[in-house]
């Protein structure tokens, strides 16, 4: 994928002492650095609110911008980190969509309708396992992590409870055999969630080390932390006013570039409505976007009823000869691409005519602050 190669520079990782040493990595997470906002429903919110609003209830702190603490132009927000299992080892993973509101509501979740398309694609979610009582040492267990051909955040919501005696349960396979058994009964509900998975048995989300790209080489701002049960991701700006975090693409020969990892399981959700599309730009304008140019256009706010996390991705190339314009809606996307002044991709250019997923939920509404004569003089000429 030569393109986000070639607008990604600087992946070379530097030591983590190095960096220590700097002071980027060892962050500041108190109110000397980090706002705080009471967390607001998202169908209750407006972009166009004075100040920033907080749309999932697991969010800790953010900040909008770097200020000082980092050479990219992203800012960054702490969400509680959640403890589960998987076939017996830990996984722990963030909350932040469900198909259902009153669920969404419940747990501080976004609530996203198109989420329970999934249903209809098969193999496109995995299952999570929610218990009512049982051992102190408890925890949810999913079927799927990063790794696996059969990983997706997307996880089908199964209430289980103990008709008897209980015992810890760390794994899909014990759980059924308890079903089987009768010493459990095992609910599925018909509720999607996205929970992104960040650590799992063997492996984790990457750190970036030198946090200067929007994406790779990591999405995380530094290593969670496990005794306060926290981990802090980069933070987006998107129009119209969202701030995004990225976790997981279908597509594997971008997961590197990205810095995220693969879900190929995700791509089912575009035949079935359950993805929203994102346009990205190409240089153009310069930016603090993947590919270096302007924030990103989804096709509505985050949290409203047409909005999705699962992005289906396109890439936006402005025409020879036409100078570019900041766009902020899909509505003036359309417009510019009908009176030819620029090219939709899907995906991107290499994979056109077919599109890829990712993963990039929004935990913060805010204004959007882009300036392009911000970034004009780092600009550099197109590859």
């Amino acid at each position: 994928m030569k393109i986000l190669a070639n607008h990604h520079p600087g992946f070379s990782r530097r030591t983590a002492a190095r960096l220590s040493a700097a002071g980027v990595t060892s962050l500041a997470l108190g109110a000397a650095h980090l706002r705080r906002a009471a967390p607001t429903l998202a169908q209750d919110s407006s972009p166009a609110a004075s100040e920033p609003q907080v749309i999932v209830g697991d969010v800790i702190d953010f900040e909008l911008e770097a200020n000082g603490r980092w050479e990219g132009h992203f800012g960054s927000v702490t969400l509680a980190l959640h403890p589960g299992f998987h076939d017996g080892g830990d996984a722990w993973f963030i909350r932040t969509d469900a198909s259902d509101n009153a669920f969404a509501q419940a747990n501080g979740l976004v609530y996203v309708p198109l989420l329970k398309n999934a249903l209809d694609a098969e193999g496109s979610y995995g299952n999570i396992y929610l218990f009512d009582g049982g051992v102190d040492e408890q925890r949810p267990v999913v079927s799927t992590v990063p790794g696996q051909t059969t990983f997706t955040p997307a996880f089908l919501v199964h209430n289980v409870s103990f008709t008897g005696d209980t015992a810890l349960m760390a794994s899909e396979d014990a759980i059924l055999q308890g079903a089987e058994a009768g010493t459990v009964d095992v609910e599925a509900t018909d509720i999607i969630v996205n929970y992104p998975l960040v650590l799992w048995p063997d492996g984790g989300l990457a750190v970036d080390p030198d946090l200067v790209n929007p994406l790779g080489p990591g999405v995380l701002v530094d290593e969670p932390d496990l005794e306060n049960g926290q981990v802090t991701f980069k933070l987006h700006q998107c129009y119209p006013g969202s701030r995004y975090i990225a976790t997981d693409t279908s597509l594997e020969p971008m997961s590197q570039p990205m810095g995220v990892v693969t879900s190929e399981a995700t791509q089912a959700l575009i035949d079935v409505g359950a993805t929203a599309p994102i346009y990205v730009f190409m240089p153009g304008l310069p930016g603090p976007a993947a590919m270096g140019g302007q924030p990103s256009v989804f096709n509505s706010t985050a949290g409203e009823g047409i909005w999705s996390p699962f992005w289906e991705h396109k890439t936006i190339a402005w025409n020879d000869g036409v100078e570019p314009v900041v766009l902020t809606s899909e509505a003036e996307v359309l417009e510019h691409e009908a009176a030819g002044d620029l090219t939709v991709f899907m995906g991107v250019p290499e994979t056109d005519p077919v599109s890829f997923v990712v993963n990039c939920p929004a935990p913060v509404l805010a204004v959007n602050d882009y300036d392009p004569a911000d970034f004009a003089a780092s600009a550099t000429p197109e590859a």
